[in-house]
């Protein structure tokens, strides 16, 4: 019995491989990325690259593991739930109002230690961000914010209702 199991577990395992979902790969960087409007220092892209852009941008550096089965599903679903709420590439596609909460939500999401996420880093270490990155992309990411507010005022009037 405990051999019909084991091999029927082996057959569905097998089946698995063959059902994949969608890579998460470009070939160049959107027209739309955030690194394309707004000064990136290279301190702050290599911190974007190591953290944040295997699930927050259009294209995805797989590891090893989604390779297989379940791996490529777990990692799918970290993707497509992180470009959700914050992509790079596609960022100057936001409006205004919107990418200034984006990136309100992005800092305080890094500050508070909440990205990247736990589970991530079990496979991802060299994702950990040390105090002084998080200073930095947080840093830069407010100064966009002020960036976004100076050029379009008439976004963030409160209006009276």
């Amino acid at each position: 019995m405990a051999k019909k199991i084991l091999i029927g577990l082996l057959v569905i395992f097998i089946l698995m491989q063959f059902i994949r979902p969608t890579r998460n790969e470009s070939t160049a960087m959107s027209p739309n990325d955030i690194e394309k409007h707004y000064e990136t220092p290279e301190n702050v892209k290599l911190i974007l690259s190591k953290a944040c852009r295997d699930c927050h941008s259009n294209n995805t550096v797989y590891p090893w593991y989604a390779q297989f089965q379940p791996g490529a599903w777990f990692m799918n679903d970290h993707i497509v739930d992180g470009k959700r709420h914050f992509n790079l590439s596609e960022f100057a596609s936001y409006q205004p109002k919107k990418a200034d909460h984006k990136l309100d939500e992005f800092s305080e999401e890094i500050e508070e230690h909440g990205m990247p996420l736990e589970s991530y880093l079990w496979l991802h270490s060299n994702a950990k961000l040390t105090d002084t990155e998080i200073t930095e992309v947080t840093d830069w990411a407010k100064g966009i914010r002020k960036e976004i507010q100076a050029k379009n005022p008439e976004a963030f009037v409160k209006k009276d209702k």
